[in-house]
């Protein structure tokens, strides 16, 4: 399966914000934008010239980014949003968010989206009680996502469960810290969504 694997400071620093893809690493004084707060490369500080199609392409990466995945499943997941009732850019974002790695990491059983999707992987979750390993797996109302038992001991679910008192746990989502599990309520409005997004500019992008 195709996936970034280089450094994911250099893309917080590439949208000149924050993306928080290291977990607590994102939350120190390490954080690669707080030291060097401009793009990578030899030309990251002149600055560059912002056209109208240069804004709209970092809005969609800085999307992509956030999320973790590629051009051709995010302009799938933009063709299912614009086939939907509704904004496309809220579509879009909304379908973003049910994603079972976005879940899993919303209800703080991760330290990052990319813990997330491994421990997905895995095998570590279950969804109404069934194990699921497939990180886009779309998460529903009234479906409930739980650690699995073999995974409930493991360093990084505990550690994960710690920081995440450093996460607000959207309205859309219910979590038993306890248990180790949560429920979705309903699927996410837009002002329950706080990815710096501008989704028009998206849309914008994709309709030229």
């Amino acid at each position: 399966m195709a996936r970034y694997s280089g450094a994911d400071c250099r893309l917080c620093r590439r949208e000149g914000i924050k993306l928080f893809l290291k977990g607590d690493r994102c939350y120190s004084d390490k954080c690669a934008i707080e030291r060097r707060p401009y793009p990578p490369g030899m030309a990251g500080k002149k600055r560059p010239r912002d056209s109208e199609y240069r804004i709209q392409l970092r809005e969609k990466q800085k999307a992509k980014r956030i999320y973790g995945i590629l051009e051709k499943q995010f302009r799938n997941y933009y063709k299912l949003a614009s086939r939907t009732t509704g904004i496309t850019g809220e579509n879009l974002l909304r379908l973003l968010e049910s994603r079972l790695d976005n879940v899993v990491y919303r209800l703080g059983f991760a330290a990052s989206r990319d813990e997330a999707r491994q421990n997905v992987r895995h095998g570590h979750f279950l969804v109404d009680g069934r194990r699921v390993d497939i990180p886009s797996y779309r998460i529903k109302p009234g479906q409930v996502v739980a650690v699995a038992d073999k995974a409930k001991e493991m360093t990084v679910v505990k550690a994960a469960i710690i920081s995440s008192s450093k996460v607000e746990i959207p309205g859309w989502l219910e979590v038993d810290v306890e248990k180790l599990y949560g429920k979705v309520l309903s699927l996410p409005t837009r002002d329950q969504i706080d990815a710096p997004v501008r989704e028009q500019l998206i849309v914008e992008l994709y309709s030229k």
